[in-house]
């Protein structure tokens, strides 16, 4: 069994602890861009289903605002900045998600590559998904209305990455992505590393600090 294999077993076993004394858990899961959270909550979601409770992931990704408001605001310089995301709609459909008489719930999908926007209803959510693993970049910072994030998730994780891993891991991740070097460059090293800094200093706000590759 690989090191990271039995790190994300724990994080299983500890969700379904929390799972053994609730009709549904959301856990919230946090880390600076190119620290991993999509590769983590998807690891954990599918051991969970091999356990047999139904599992969605929701990332928080999916409230970007639209490139066009964007660009209207002022802000598509500096896209991924905690203002360019629309987080009282990303509150609403937590509360959603926790509200035991909603049907299916809906969320949005940020879909990465050239296009870089969201879909929305793209993710659903079942009333019988046992767990929610919803992921993002700033539900631990404590301003309106980010800091009312916290009251409706279960438990928070903050992944603790190799800063140079994580940012070579964001720069190939934005050439990936139809940016050039120097465009990748100009992101990775300026606003990305802003919001980073953002981030980082909600990282004692977490239930549990999680050591990440």
């Amino acid at each position: 069994m690989s090191a990271t294999t039995e790190l994300v077993g724990g994080l299983r076993d500890r969700v379904l602890e929390l799972a053994a004394r609730r009709s549904r858990v959301i856990v919230g899961v946090v880390g600076e861009p190119g620290s991993g959270k999509s590769t983590l909550t998807g690891a954990l979601a599918e051991m969970l289903s091999e356990t047999g409770v139904s599992t969605a992931v929701v990332p928080m990704d999916g409230f970007h605002l639209a490139n066009a408001e964007l660009a209207r605001l002022g802000r598509a310089e500096r896209k991924g900045a905690i203002d360019t995301f629309d987080g009282g709609g990303y509150l609403a459909l937590l509360r959603r998600l926790r509200d035991p008489d909603e049907a299916v719930v809906y969320a949005p999908m940020y879909v990465r590559g050239q296009q870089e926007s969201s879909v929305g209803s793209a993710i659903p959510v079942a009333p019988q998904v046992r767990v929610v693993l919803t992921e993002g970049n700033y539900l631990l910072v404590d301003d309106d209305p980010w800091r009312r994030v916290r009251e409706v998730l279960d438990e928070t994780w903050f992944l603790d990455t190799d800063p140079e891993l994580r940012r070579r891991r964001l720069f190939e991740r934005h050439v990936a992505n139809g940016k050039t070097p120097e465009l990748a460059s100009t992101f990775t090293f300026g606003s990305d590393e802003v919001n980073a800094r953002l981030i980082a200093a909600t990282r004692e706000r977490a239930d549990l600090v999680v050591p990440w590759l």
